[in-house]
């Protein structure tokens, strides 16, 4: 199992959840516990190929977390709990026992002894309610710095970017010591740029602040952590991804086919097209009372069906699906392609051309998605326009549920 962790900076920009959701599958995580969602309320939306499990912000648009969930374990996740707008945890149902990760925002260095005070004993509390026998597992952006300490051994390793914690870091291994966690993002040897999951603007400086903590006799289930510079969604943090090796019990349910054969049943209306069918289904049934009697219940109900299915199919024609065309096209999927290789480039040099040209890339996007959006939205309101003018009351309704729908997460 995978799971990683992010900070997004922002879900509210007009690209941002898709390309993230995007970006998740390629790397084909099981869940990830993003920050920065900045919403003004909760609840799931579908996101690309995966659920995405929200809470709400502050009253300033700001914080507030979410899961991205895949499909094939989405029949695993038994709770998904958002405490504040810095914490929330997603319980899943494991072969063994259940797994709980728990998705944090810790507040920043400079922030009061106050704010911190009250955040950890938040969170201390919020664990002491957990069971004692179950996985924990702990994503965060602890905006904490952990050092390389004899002092903290075995809490932390050896394989930290730094080599000192700043007050941040020691108030996590104090954390971990208390709720006996150990830190797994110190304890795995890899180059120091698979290390920092922060870089500064000027690409000059880069911190390890985010961290995967977990219980200490769940610690050998976690097989490596490390982050990722390839996935990109307009933040400068990195993606990072644990590997587990644990076993989620996720259900086996049959696949089942959907019919997609829809007839128009509004030529029911026209009483040329109704006398039509009346003859057509008439004929046919007449056509089956000259069957068996002997016949089997179930062959006959198939029998009865077919002729119904025909006759509708004969009289009426089947109706047409409609297509949403919605702005998120393949020209907007180029542009991120185009966003992600100016990033890669601007990572590999961080010289002050790359610079500019990542920002005026990002700009350009910006801009052409905003379009898109209205243009796209233009077009649905002028064709609720035209069909309140010309239909009736409820596909009135219609129309202007599905526009509203449009207007929400679904285009974001």
């Amino acid at each position: 199992m995978k799971i990683g962790t992010w900070n997004v900076r922002s879900l509210y920009r007009a690209e941002s959840l898709k390309a993230e959701a995007r970006e998740l599958v390629r790397y084909k995580l099981d869940v990830v516990g993003v920050r920065g969602v900045r919403w003004d309320k909760g609840g799931t939306v579908r996101a690309g190929d995966c659920d995405f499990f929200y809470g709400k912000g502050n009253e300033n648009r700001q914080l507030g977390t979410g899961f991205f969930v895949h499909p094939r374990i989405v029949s695993a996740v038994k709770t998904v709990e958002f405490v504040s707008d810095r914490l929330s945890y997603v319980v899943l149902r494991g072969r063994w026992s259940n797994i709980i990760v728990v998705n944090v925002h810790a507040p920043s260095e400079e922030k009061s002894d106050e704010a911190k005070y009250s955040f950890y004993e938040e969170l201390e509390q919020v664990f002491n309610q957990f069971p004692k026998y179950h996985m924990k597992m702990l994503l965060r952006d602890f905006n904490a710095k952990v050092g390389r300490e004899n002092t903290f051994n075995p809490t932390i390793g050896q394989e930290s970017l730094h080599q000192d914690s700043n007050d941040n870091g020691v108030r996590l291994v104090n954390l971990a010591t208390s709720q006996n966690l150990v830190v797994k993002s110190t304890m795995f040897p890899h180059r120091n740029i698979h290390k920092y999951t922060w870089i500064s603007p000027d690409g000059q400086t880069q911190n390890q602040i985010v961290h995967v903590l977990i219980d200490r006799r769940w610690h050998s289930s976690v097989l490596d952590v490390r982050r990722f510079r390839g996935a990109d969604c307009d933040t400068d943090y990195y993606l990072v991804i644990a590997k587990v090796r644990e076993r989620l019990a996720v259900g086996k349910q049959a696949a089942q086919k959907f019919d997609r054969q829809r007839f128009n049943l509004r030529k029911l209306n026209e009483p040329k097209d109704r006398e039509q069918y009346q003859i057509e289904i008439t004929n046919r049934f007449a056509a089956l009372e000259n069957s068996d009697d002997d016949e089997d219940v179930n062959r006959t109900w198939e029998n009865i069906k077919e002729n119904i299915q025909t006759s509708a199919k004969e009289s009426l024609g089947l109706d047409e699906f409609k297509q949403n065309k919605p702005w998120f096209d393949e020209e907007c999927l180029g542009f991120l392609d185009q966003t992600k290789r100016a990033k890669i480039q601007w990572i590999q040099d961080p010289s002050q051309s790359n610079v500019d040209n990542l920002n005026e890339v990002r700009r350009e996007i910006s801009r052409h998605f905003r379009d898109n959006k209205k243009a796209y939205l233009r077009s649905k309101i002028e064709e609720l326009e035209k069909t309140v003018r010309s239909k009736t009351l409820r596909t009135c309704i219609g129309a202007s549920v599905t526009l509203r729908r449009g207007t929400s997460l679904d285009v974001i």
